[in-house]
């Protein structure tokens, strides 16, 4: 499969549990249901063609992530108000988020039906072109992107590997995992409909170990060969 690796960063993120209305706190890493709205804001697609775009990118891109800063959470205290009454008494709400956060991200493409969009950004990273902000989850949250590679995924149907990325809990058993450093868990959302619902039933456990550290494990997973050598992903 042709792919390519990114960095995103920003100051602050916010990739909202949707279980936590009240006081929303945060994914640990970058959903793949945030990642494909960034992929529409950097190429300009209105959000009611991203309706469609949503389900099918769900399905034709696959993305692992990796750390490249260490997990940091910090509470904020908002006050909700009315815009039809601004100045009646406001509702405080606490939102979580990342501090600092920043993630090496894997693309590779599963469908050629969506090469059309997968080229596109792809060039965009390459040339530093957005033609709207790129958040971090939320519109107070601007995004940087960086190029970092392009290469090819090969499939592995089962081995031992190490990885410093997210792996699927059940699905990966652990090798050896040292106890000198954090090991994360997260449910994550994979599939996004075309009324922006992330189906529960395509959610999935990650683990993953906190930078800079790696964790070892048995299972599928997917190699990715570009000009700075090979690496290994796992890949949802």
């Amino acid at each position: 499969m042709k792919g390519f690796q990114l960095i995103i960063e920003g100051n602050w993120g916010h990739f909202k549990k949707p279980e936590t209305n009240n006081n929303p706190i945060s994914h640990d890493l970058i959903t793949k249901s945030a990642l494909i709205g960034l992929i529409g804001a950097v190429l300009g697609i209105e959000r009611e063609d991203m309706k469609s775009k949503f389900p099918q990118l769900s399905e034709d891109l696959l993305y692992g992530v990796q750390l490249r800063s260490p997990v940091k959470k910090i509470s904020w205290g908002f006050t909700s108000r009315r815009a039809i009454n601004p100045t009646a008494k406001g509702t405080p709400k606490y939102f979580e988020f990342l501090k600092d956060p920043k993630f090496l991200v894997s693309i590779a493409l599963n469908n050629e039906r969506s090469i059309p969009v997968f080229d596109e950004f792809k060039r965009s990273i390459k040339e530093e072109k957005a033609v709207y902000q790129p958040v971090l989850g939320w519109h107070n949250c601007p995004a940087n992107l960086k190029w970092e590679s392009e290469g090819d995924f090969t499939i592995i149907e089962r081995g031992i590997f190490e990885t410093k990325g997210f792996v699927l809990a059940g699905e990966h058993s652990p090798k050896d995992i040292p106890s000198n450093f954090r090991v994360g868990f997260d449910r994550m959302p994979t599939y996004q409909t075309d009324d922006f619902w992330n189906l529960p039933e395509k959610y999935k456990n990650v683990i993953y170990p906190d930078y800079p550290h790696s964790i070892q494990v048995e299972g599928v997973y997917f190699e990715y060969h570009s000009s700075k050598g090979t690496e290994k992903w796992c890949l949802i």
